[in-house]
C-alpha cells in the first residue's frame, strides 16, 4: 500500500489556481465555447418558449378552437431566438482563423494579447447571446402563453398581448447586438 504522499502534485504548475486554467487554455477552445454557449442556449430558451406556449394554447384550444392558427405567432417568436443564435454563431466562426504556420510553436513575433482578446471575446459574445436568448425564448414563452389563454376567454385581447410578446422577443435581438458589438474587434492573429 503506498502513502499519502503519491496522491500530491509535484508538477511545476501544481496548485497555481485558477490563473493557471485561463492563461493556458487555448484562446481556439475559448472561441469554440462560446460558440457552442451561444447557439446551443440560443436553441434551449426556443425550445424552453415553444413548450410553454404550446402546452397553454392546445389547452385552450380545447374551449376556443378558433385560436389555434392565430396564436402560431407565438411559436414563430420563440423560434426566432433559435434563429438568432445561428446567425451569431456564423458570425462569430468566420471570425475564429487558424494561423497560415500550422508548427507545434508560435513564432517569436506572435501577438498574444490579440490571440487572447480573440479568444475570450469570441467566448463571452456567445456567453452573452446565449444567456440573453435563453431568457427571452422563457419570456416569450411566458407571454405566449398567455396571449393563448386571454385569447380563447376574449378575442379582443389578443392583440394587445401580442404587443408584450413582441418587447419580449425583443430581448433577444438585443442580445444579438451586443454580441456583435463585442465580437467586433475580435481577430485571430495569423
Amino acid at each position: 500500500m503506498t502513502g499519502v504522499t503519491d496522491s500530491v502534485c509535484t508538477t511545476f504548475y501544481c496548485n497555481y489556481g485558477w490563473n493557471e486554467i485561463l492563461a493556458n487554455t487555448s484562446p481556439y477552445s475559448w472561441a469554440n465555447w462560446g460558440i457552442a454557449i451561444g447557439l446551443g442556449f440560443s436553441v434551449v430558451g426556443a425550445a424552453w418558449g415553444i413548450w410553454l406556449t404550446g402546452a397553454s394554447l392546445v389547452g385552450a384550444a380545447v374551449k376556443a378552437p378558433r385560436i389555434r392558427s392565430k396564436n402560431l405567432v407565438s411559436i414563430i417568436f420563440c423560434e426566432a431566438t433559435a434563429i438568432y443564435g445561428v446567425i451569431l454563431a456564423i458570425i462569430l466562426l468566420n471570425k475564429v482563423t487558424e494561423p497560415t504556420d500550422k508548427t507545434q510553436q508560435y513564432p517569436e513575433d506572435w501577438d498574444w494579447a490579440l490571440f487572447y482578446y480573440a479568444g475570450y471575446g469570441v467566448f463571452f459574445s456567445g456567453c452573452s447571446v446565449g444567456f440573453t436568448n435563453i431568457a427571452s425564448g422563457i419570456s416569450v414563452g411566458i407571454a405566449g402563453s398567455s396571449c393563448a389563454l386571454a385569447d380563447a376567454q376574449d378575442e379582443s385581447l389578443f392583440v394587445k398581448i401580442l404587443i408584450v410578446e413582441i418587447f419580449a422577443s425583443a430581448l433577444g435581438i438585443f442580445g444579438i447586438i451586443v454580441g456583435i458589438i463585442q465580437s467586433n474587434n475580435c481577430q485571430f492573429p495569423t
